[in-house]
């Protein structure tokens, strides 16, 4: 599914671009995210996938052309537009070192603008189809009898992304499908899952794909934190209203009106908190501590639970009543045991992601280390996967690929436990050549090998020594169903 490009404009604090976003919106059907500090600039790349960013300097500083220039290490893929003052305002030197595709003068004229972006985001995307054509034709240089295909999987299946959740199996699609759709309404929304799984990028990606995403996003952990504490991080609370309130606080929901508010571990809430958070649902009604004023505000609550609702509203842990308002609409996030079709692309992006962030050359990732990360069920999820990359970065040597060397005893040794060894008994050879026989053994070994790992084909691969594309070609040759 193809989604508009999403722009982000570094905009100077007194600096008109009401009529510059109304192009982009209305003509070219951009996705805009408007910031007024680096500060915010940064805080959007961490949550949204961005396509190009375009950012703005003044006479009296150049932290923009900076900023592009810390792009061109950080998000290599993000096309750089800027905009200056007059010519003579930025170096020559600048704008090489920042790789910025192009400069504009201001003030900006709309029009030009978006023609600039959109023969920018139309170049991204040749070069992006040239590589994909360069490695298609290295690839057919690639014996496909051949299961193993050098340091890298042959042929992996291509990566889907929202936002900063990347996923290539259909358990997430579909999930990723419904938060989309669920982003365009105003409805509350539980996200619940076990810890690791991404629960706040999965709410990030809901504000940023939302209307309210030129408003804030603000972030409350609820979890371990006391009731006095809670209400004054989000109702806010007047100046003496207890011991240390030294000054008034404005309090998250009245500072994100118009935005949202992702409360995390809402699981962990007293029933007293309950009843506040309960009565802000149903009127918006925002009490600071101390005060006697009502304020109203409008507000989006994400909430997140890693323990079920469900469970804790039947043991009477957890309120009945607000149950039913947080789950305006429910999305459950799989672990990542049960989709381990995500574990190659997500292993892949994190190598990038550190060795960007470390600097260092790490040219990718060996079959046989993603087939034992494969082979791992990964109680912590996706954070812990991560963590476990982050390591192998650390540990490599620039200018080679990550493999088993690099990979963790406990992982390894939990790999090789989990690997089940392949075995003959109870399987006769059926036929009378010996190539019948073989083919005959070879299909029952691959169908116990389905069955064991529940048709999950990433698992069975991993198991047999063979690449997804093998084990697909061995379904196909002897016309394997789920019902054998």
């Amino acid at each position: 599914m193809m989604h508009a490009a999403t722009v982000l404009v570094v905009a100077r604090p007194a600096s008109d671009w009401s009529t510059a976003l109304e192009v982009l919106s209305d003509r070219y059907s951009y996705r805009t995210i408007v910031t007024r500090s680096i500060g915010e600039a940064r805080k959007a790349l961490d949550a949204a996938q961005v396509d190009l960013v375009v950012a703005e300097d003044d006479r009296s500083q150049s932290e923009g052309v900076g900023f592009l220039a810390g792009l061109r290490t950080s998000h290599p893929d993000i096309v750089r537009v800027h905009v200056a003052p007059d010519a003579t305002s930025i170096s020559e030197e600048a704008l090489t070192r920042a790789a910025i595709y192009q400069f504009l003068l201001a003030p900006l004229n709309a029009a030009q603008l978006g023609l600039v972006i959109s023969r920018a985001l139309e170049a991204r995307e040749l070069a992006r189809r040239h590589r994909l054509l360069a490695r298609e034709f290295k690839v057919e240089g690639v014996s496909l009898a051949n299961d193993y295909a050098g340091p890298s999987l042959l042929l992996r299946p291509e990566s889907q992304r929202f936002e900063k959740l990347v996923y290539a199996s259909e358990k997430m699609a579909q999930l990723c499908n419904v938060a989309r759709r669920a982003a365009t309404t105003d409805l509350p929304i539980l996200i619940q899952g076990e810890t690791g799984t991404g629960k706040e990028l999965l709410a990030r990606a809901i504000h940023y794909n939302s209307k309210r995403r030129a408003s804030p996003l603000l972030v409350q952990n609820c979890g371990g934190i006391s009731d006095e504490m809670l209400q004054s991080e989000l109702f806010g609370h007047t100046r003496g209203a207890f011991t240390g309130a030294i000054a008034d606080r404005l309090g998250l929901f009245r500072a994100a009106d118009g935005g949202t508010v992702f409360l995390d571990e809402i699981s962990e809430v007293s029933p007293s908190f309950q009843v506040s958070l309960l009565r802000f649902l149903q009127e918006g009604e925002v009490k600071p501590i101390g005060s006697d004023k009502v304020v109203h505000c409008d507000v989006r609550i994400i909430a997140a639970a890693n323990r079920p609702l469900k469970d804790l509203v039947a043991c009477r842990e957890f309120r009945q009543d607000l149950y039913f308002r947080l789950k305006g609409i429910e999305l459950e996030l799989p672990p990542l045991r049960d989709r381990t079709e995500d574990i190659t692309p997500l292993a892949e992006f994190f190598v990038a992601k550190h060795a960007e962030a470390s600097g260092r050359k790490i040219l990718g990732i060996t079959a046989d280390a993603i087939a034992k990360l494969l082979a791992c069920d990964f109680h912590g999820n996706v954070r812990e996967l991560e963590n476990e990359i982050r390591r192998m970065v650390a540990l490599a040597q620039d200018g080679e690929h990550l493999t088993t060397r690099n990979m963790s005893p406990a992982l390894l040794a939990a790999a090789n436990a989990r690997k089940a060894p392949i075995v003959l008994e109870g399987i006769a050879p059926e036929g009378t050549s010996l190539k019948g026989q073989v083919e005959s053994l070879e299909r029952q070994l691959v169908v116990r090998a389905l069955r064991r790992n529940r048709w999950n084909q990433s698992r069975t691969a991993a198991e047999l020594g063979l690449s997804r594309v093998g084990l697909a070609n061995k379904i196909k040759r002897y016309n394997l169903t789920e019902s054998e």
